[in-house]
């Protein structure tokens, strides 16, 4: 299955794959409209200081713990990609804590998000595309 993969030593720590995430998570077509003067809440969180810096997004790993730490059912496996359902979510923040990568975060509405890799996107997540120096890959690993 692709995933989103970072590449530590190219990543610039621009913070454009964050304003691509939330825009595409945005639900509008015009990305000034949607970003400007309001805090963003991205998917993706860049990390690090001016000499090392990465981006952070969930993993989708193959026994994840943030689905087994959900005492809702709100996050569940489907296709290989961890899936969150809102009306489920009950804010409790066990997925949270039980995330060993910090990918799950709280959104506007004191909920939680998650990279879903942009269903209603064809092609790549908007992440990856938005990445200048191509530190965010969409591939395939071992």
């Amino acid at each position: 299955m692709k995933r989103v993969y970072v590449n530590e030593e190219w990543c610039l720590g621009c913070h454009l794959c964050e304003y691509y995430c939330a825009f595409s998570n945005s639900g509008e077509t015009n990305m000034v409209r949607a970003l400007k003067d309001k805090a963003i809440y991205p998917r993706i969180q860049v990390e690090g200081d001016n000499n090392f810096s990465f981006a952070v997004s969930c993993r989708h790993c193959d026994e994840p713990l943030c689905v087994k730490g959900c005492i809702s059912g709100a996050l569940s496996v489907s296709g290989g990609v961890i899936r969150l359902d809102t009306e489920k979510c009950v804010g409790c923040y066990t997925c949270i804590l039980s995330c060993p990568y910090g990918a799950i975060t709280i959104n506007a509405d004191h909920g939680v998000q998650k990279c879903e890799l942009c269903p209603a996107r064809e092609g790549v997540p908007a992440c990856v595309e938005g990445c200048p120096n191509r530190a965010l890959v969409w591939e395939e690993r071992q």
